[in-house]
């Protein structure tokens, strides 16, 4: 009775481990080709490609981190902060995407000083 009940539990780990890393691919790819555009001035296409991107993989940090910058040079600083916010909480060591919201929250909370005054 254990053993069936075992191997079926494995069986869903199996085949929901490869959902998994299909989606991460799948999400990958948008990352990837948003970078590309990026690099091209076409901001909107990899907004959309990583906001795609996040969709597919949730949990992909790499995917919210590159969709903050996106938002932050779009002048949505309320969404890059959230975003960036998510990478962290999904990749709390991954220094590159400290170092990109602290470089954001420095020059965004500059920016509202200056406002302010």
């Amino acid at each position: 009775m254990r053993r069936p009940l075992l191997a079926c539990i494995l069986g869903v780990l199996l085949v929901s481990s490869s959902a998994l890393a299909n989606e991460r691919s799948d999400a990958k790819t948008q990352v990837e080709f948003g970078i590309k555009v990026a690099q091209n001035g076409l901001w909107n296409e990899a907004l959309y490609r990583w906001q795609k991107a996040v969709q597919i993989d949730p949990g992909y940090a790499a995917a919210w981190n590159n969709l903050a910058i996106a938002f932050e040079h779009e002048g949505r600083f309320e969404e890059a902060n959230q975003a960036y916010e998510k990478a962290l909480q999904l990749d709390p060591k991954n220094l590159l995407i400290r170092q990109n919201y602290d470089l954001f929250k420095e020059i965004n909370d500059r920016t509202k000083r200056r406002r302010a005054r």
